[in-house]
């Protein structure tokens, strides 16, 4: 139990994959402008990224290394994580209008979010049990829920302040922002 709760943590906080392994930056700033719309896409990225490392780790343990098909590893673990957006997508479109408009582009982006096909690749890497892969990409889930929650907090919070340089308004403010709480998350390195 020990050793999931510190790969939960690893994941969340020390190698956050947003903040510290530069993965998924492009949902992370696109998305995370409002909190409602930063809640759900990390709800989103938290239940693709729990299945999608069960199912990498599945199809990797029961078909890729028996029939000694690892080349074929990204292309597997890709067509697994379109499978999960797609139907995480008609569920919020379903459930959620209003978050399905909010999120807009950057749903189907899912697909092609590197956090998501990095925490598949890495717990192939980490040669991870099933139990191990889907506490790392939960983990790792939090941590990306955590830094574009922090982020659309922040920034909600910046567009009150008027006193803002005009240079400074939009990407540039964000990008600094995300800079410092990346310097944050480094405090997290001695943790583990």
């Amino acid at each position: 139990m020990g050793e999931l709760l510190i790969i939960f943590l690893n994941a969340a906080l020390v190698n956050n994959f947003v903040l510290s392994k530069f993965l998924g930056i492009c949902s992370f700033l696109g998305v995370s402008k409002k909190r409602d719309a930063a809640i759900g896409m990390g709800l989103a990225v938290t239940f693709v990224m729990a299945m999608a490392s069960a199912g990498a780790w599945l199809i990797d343990t029961f078909l890729l290394k028996p029939f000694e098909l690892g080349y074929l590893r990204s292309i597997a673990f890709i067509l697994v994580i379109a499978a999960l957006v797609q139907f995480v997508e008609m569920v919020i479109k379903k459930i959620s209008p209003g978050l399905y408009k909010a999120l807009g582009i950057y749903l189907p982006l899912i697909t092609t979010n590197c956090a998501v096909l990095g925490v598949a690749l890495l717990n192939t890497q980490e040669s991870y049990t099933l139990i191990g892969s889907i506490v790392n990409g939960v983990g790792a889930a939090a941590g990306y829920f955590l830094a574009i929650v922090l982020m659309a907090s922040i920034r909600e919070r910046l567009e009150k302040v008027s006193s803002i340089p005009v240079a400074f308004k939009g990407l540039p403010l964000t990008l600094v922002i995300a800079s410092l709480m990346s310097l944050g998350f480094l405090g997290f390195q001695g943790l583990i």
